[in-house]
Formats: C-alpha cells, structure tokens, sequence
C-alpha cells in the first residue's frame, strides 16, 4: 500500500485509452512525443496514478533518452485490487503493451516492427503481475467461473522489473504476530479463511465479499471491498504446501513452487531479455524472518535453470523503503537505468 503524496503536484503527459474504460498516462515532453521505447509501470495494492513517488523521478531521469515511461491504470487499480485476479491484470497489461506498440508504430512510419522496446515494471503486488505475465500459460487456461477475462496471446516483452516484491501473506503474518492484540487478529483471520472457503462464490457464480470490518483488522483497507476468492489468494492460508496464485514470493516456499514459476519463464518465451529484480533494504511490509539476499539466490538459481536470465543490475537498494519514498531512489533509477540500456 502506497501513502499520499506529500503535496499536490501537475506532470505534462498524455492520457491514452488503451481499452475501454482503462488508461494509461505517459509522463513526456512535446518534444520528446516519439520516443520509440516505452516502460511501463505497474503499482501494487491500492496503487494508482502518482501514488509511488519514486515513477516521475524516474519518467525525468529517462528525459534524455529514447525512453517513456507510462503509468497504466487496471481494473484493479485503487481500491479494485479486492476483486481483481492476476489473471485479469494481466490480461490488461497485454492490451496495454499491444497499444503502446501500435501508437510507437504508427509515431516511426518505416522502422521495423521489433525496433520499439516495452519493458514492463512492477511495484510490490505489481511485481506478481510481472512473474505471473511472464511465467503463466499464454493464452490463460479458462478460469472456473466467468470473471471478464478474454483469454489473450500476451505480446512478448523485451524486459520486465520487479520492485519491491514482498509477500502479501508473510505481511500479513506479520501484522497478526506484531499486533497488540494478537488473538483477537488471529481470530478475525481464521474466521475469514474459514467463510471464504466455505462459499467463495454464490450460487450464480459470483464473487462472494468479506466483511470489511474484519479484513480491516488485518491491516487491509476499511474501504475496499474484498472478495472470498482475492483474499485466500492474497493470504494463501495453505501455503507453504499448496500456495495460491498470488503466493510467489514467500521465504518458505519449496524449490518445487520456484520452479513452477521462476524456473517457467524460460519455457514460456515472453520474456526476451533477463529479469531484473530490486528488493527494498528496508522494506517495511517485509517481515523481520526474511533473509532477502538468499531469497532472491533461489529465485535467481530456479530462473537459470529453466533457461532464462537474471540481470546483474538485481539486488538489494539499500535504505529503501518499500516504494522507496527517499534514502534509494537515486540507486534505484541508476540500475533501472543501466539496466534499459543493457537492452
């Protein structure tokens, strides 16, 4: 979850439609309107426009070069993460990326079609939409129930960014071993678990909601709806042994789930570069248990062997906070930088 901005500030940029009723911002100059690569960002829960300080920083930093940087908004964006799945966001995203490469077609009449470059990051939950674009089955298996998903060849991406990618349930973990009344959260998570898998859907096939005042208890937005079927993803109450789809990051996942995930993005061929991937020093949704350097050795190793690569410029930034707000900004956008350059 990302804080407010401190203040109230304008960026020029322009606002694309890159589906019906979703959009995306591209920070740039008139001058510089045919840029032919493009990043785009893609925020965590809650997230939305200018919510991660750190993404106009970055957009000025990539002035000068053949870079946009585009922050896309989903369906899940704000308080929609509730009911939204990976599977839809990146089902988004591929409509984003697909958009982008035909608006930079059609801004270099004659150059060849691969010369744009569309590199997407992530930020925090973001970043599972990352792993999840670029290690899932292309086109998505049919989901169990209808939830709009159209069933897309995702476009292929020339590099892809985690940044902060924290596990949602090991946060949660936290939040109940850390509370001052550990037994009344601890209550309120089993009571949830135990509704949601008890009627995740209703009898139409629909999304069965949570009650927020419980899930607030969880350190979740009090005013954000939560369906059955999100929130056992998010908190995976069977991980580490049968972990949900949003369980990619946890500490105590098998080498078996690295390899199902990491370890498929070779086999898959969406991503043609290496992955880059940025955990913040001083992460504060990261619990304390967490060793984030031999966390992302395993994630590096099952990435390896099934046939993709790791970028040099992946590490720890350190002194960050989770959406790096201040101290790692600077280191942050240098490796982003180096590493766009890289490809």
């Amino acid at each position: 979850m990302a804080p407010s901005p401190d203040r109230g500030l304008s960026h020029r940029g322009v606002l694309h439609e890159y589906a019906p009723r979703l959009v995306a911002f591209e920070f740039t100059q008139p001058a510089s309107v045919n840029k032919p690569n493009s990043l785009i960002f893609v925020g965590g829960l809650t997230d939305g426009f200018c919510t991660v300080p750190y993404v106009s920083k970055l957009a000025e930093a990539l002035e000068p070069t053949d870079w946009s940087v585009f922050s896309i908004l989903l369906s899940s964006s704000y308080n929609g993460f509730g009911v939204g799945s990976l599977d839809k966001d990146v089902e988004e995203i591929g409509h984003c990326v697909r958009y982008i490469r035909d608006l930079k077609a059609s801004r270099q009449p004659g150059a060849p079609s691969k010369s744009a470059k569309i590199v997407v990051m992530g930020h925090s939950t973001g970043s599972q939409d990352v792993l999840h674009y670029i290690h899932a089955p292309n086109p998505l298996p049919k989901p169990e129930f209808d939830i709009g998903l159209e069933h897309i060849v995702r476009p292929e991406l020339d590099g892809a960014i985690m940044q902060a990618p924290v596990s949602d349930r090991e946060a949660v973990l936290a939040i109940m071993k850390s509370a001052t009344n550990p037994s009344e959260v601890r209550g309120a998570f089993d009571q949830l678990v135990s509704s949601a898998k008890k009627q995740p859907w209703t009898e139409e096939g629909n999304d069965t909601l949570l009650p927020m005042n419980m899930t607030a208890k969880l350190g979740l937005p009090g005013d954000a709806p939560l369906s059955a079927r999100r929130f056992l993803s998010l908190t995976s109450p069977d991980s580490p042994a049968s972990p949900s789809q949003d369980d990619l990051f946890s500490s105590d996942l098998s080498d078996k789930r690295h390899q199902e995930t990491f370890g498929a993005v070779g086999s898959r061929g969406i991503l043609q570069s290496k992955l880059l991937a940025l955990y913040s020093g001083s992460d504060e949704w990261c619990p304390a248990w967490v060793d984030k350097e031999k966390l992302m050795q395993r994630w590096k190793q099952a990435l390896e062997a099934g046939g993709a690569s790791w970028a040099e410029q992946s590490g720890i930034v350190p002194g960050a906070s989770h959406n790096v707000r201040d101290e790692g900004q600077r280191d942050l956008i240098d490796r982003v930088l180096g590493y766009l350059e890289s490809i």
